[in-house]
């Protein structure tokens, strides 16, 4: 990265409002090459949920595929996750930040840890929920997982929710607009 240049790493437990905040950030920032920030695209071997588009939400990969990248060193990172490959481009991201544009990754907690060894002045930005109740209140509002899924998901809370102490800043995702306003408080130096 260059001093013109920030990497963010956003994440936190499923359920917790990523995908919304990130949009968020985004929203508001433009459209085009002068755009200050941009949201890089992960790549995962999970099926498509209704209403994604390749290379728009994900990068949809075959595990064979997804596979022979990591064989290639292309991924900068890449973990397991419920049963899933999930991993950041290396060279979608060199290429944002060599254009001069902040990059932002909305990616799990053991990805953003491999992030900061690689990077170490990637910032870190960790999203927790108002409390256990609410992150399983909006599991279920999503209808996007069978109810096994979410208790899956749900007995993975406290170890994420112990990863936070590996970053940069703690932001709990109460209300998104005061969400948002904070992780911008956060990335104003550098945007």
């Amino acid at each position: 990265m260059s001093k013109q240049t920030a990497l963010y790493v956003i994440s936190g437990p499923s359920g917790v409002g990523k995908g919304t905040v990130c949009k968020a950030l985004l929203a508001d920032l433009g459209e085009g090459p002068n755009r200050s920030l941009t949201l890089s695209i992960s790549a995962t071997t999970r099926p498509m949920r209704p209403g994604e588009v390749d290379g728009v939400n994900y990068h949809f990969l075959s595990q064979e595929e997804f596979l022979r990248r990591v064989g290639n060193g292309e991924f900068l990172e890449y973990a397991t996750v419920y049963g899933n490959y999930y991993g950041t481009l290396r060279s979608a991201v060199q290429d944002e930040l060599t254009a001069g544009r902040n990059v932002l990754l909305e990616i799990d907690t053991d990805g953003a840890r491999q992030i900061k060894k690689l990077m170490p002045e990637a910032e870190l930005i960790f999203l927790a929920p108002p409390s256990p109740e609410e992150l399983l209140r909006r599991l279920q509002g999503r209808n996007t997982d069978s109810a096994a899924e979410i208790a899956r998901r749900q007995q993975c809370l406290e170890a994420e929710l112990a990863q936070q102490v590996y970053y940069d800043y703690v932001v709990v995702n109460d209300v998104v607009e005061d969400t948002v306003a904070q992780i911008r408080q956060i990335m104003a130096k550098g945007l």
